[in-house]
């Protein structure tokens, strides 16, 4: 079986049964970031380009109690309908495994989530099950670094019915005529203030798998150059898509450009603004000092 990448090309797919524990991924994730074991055969990252794989689960179910938990910690309301952004969930698995994979070009501990879109196609329940298939491409200079995009595909009996973007960046030398990201305004007027405890990284963490240790504790963030610890990504775009989901239409885009870290604990201020298309613009910022965390926009699909 094959799959076409962004230039046609035919690659390889793999069939995943059982994706590895999240704890598993996670170590396997960290391995390459700690000094010595990152030479190691199996661990060394010696490719240069990224993988011609492509990652897929079949008929994957969905767990209405791990859906009330993740609605819980992200602020939706208890619905038949899942969550906008819970469909990541079952992502999250095959994104780990791919960037854990000795075959990809970059460790995934230390890479950072720059950019993500999401597309709805349609309403999406816990009736379904869901065919998920995950891969990367797209692989780019950028002014800080190398770039790359996840592309992920959710289909139900072969009809797409909701898929991301999820772009990243690794640290390097970069490109000072790389195209810039998406560019999307931060909507900074008015809004609410969001109170953020500490334990929040934790609670996100238990729900999604993403036990990156910069999420988790004060002692583990600092060991990767934080003075605490932060919110995941993935957390924030949730909580936002969360404020504004019963504005928005069955068939819908939302994307989000990560700015500077969330700090825990700590408070944001949230804002939005409807423009003249209908787009509806999002903004997450520091409530005390006005830095970006969060720029955003959902328009219909």
């Amino acid at each position: 079986m094959a799959a076409r990448d962004t230039h046609g090309q035919v690659g390889p797919v793999k069939v995943v049964d059982q994706p590895p524990s999240s704890v598993g991924l996670m170590v396997r994730a960290a391995l390459p970031a700690i000094p010595g074991v990152a030479a190691l055969p199996g661990v060394r990252r010696t490719a240069r380009d990224l993988p011609d794989l492509e990652l897929v689960r079949r008929a994957v179910p969905v767990d209405t109690g791990h859906v009330a938990s993740y609605a819980s910690v992200c602020g939706f309301p208890a619905k038949d309908d899942l969550p906008l952004t819970y469909l990541h969930m079952l992502a999250f698995p095959l994104h780990m495994q791919l960037m854990t994979d000795p075959a990809f070009p970059f460790p995934a501990m230390g890479t950072v989530h720059l950019e993500n879109t999401i597309t709805r196609h349609r309403r999406t329940t816990a009736r379904d099950r869901y065919d998920v298939s995950v891969r990367a491409a797209n692989l780019r200079g950028h002014a800080k670094g190398r770039a790359f995009d996840l592309l992920t595909e959710v289909r139900v009996d072969d009809a797409l019915v909701w898929e991301e973007v999820s772009t990243y960046l690794r640290r390097g030398k970069g490109d000072p005529h790389a195209r810039p990201g998406a560019g999307i305004p931060l909507v900074e007027d008015g809004g609410v203030e969001w109170r953020l405890g500490g334990d929040l990284g934790r609670r996100y963490a238990a729900v999604s798998g993403d036990r990156n240790p910069i999420h988790l504790y004060g002692v583990t963030a600092k060991a990767f150059g934080f003075p605490r610890q932060i919110a995941h990504g993935m957390w924030s775009m949730a909580r936002c898509v969360a404020a504004v989901e019963n504005r928005l239409p069955d068939a819908v885009r939302v994307e989000v450009a990560f700015k500077t870290p969330i700090l825990l604990p700590g408070t944001v201020r949230f804002a939005t603004r409807r423009g003249e298309d209908g787009t509806i613009g999002l903004g997450l910022s520091n409530a005390r000092n006005g830095a970006p965390h969060l720029a955003g926009r959902a328009s219909r699909a």
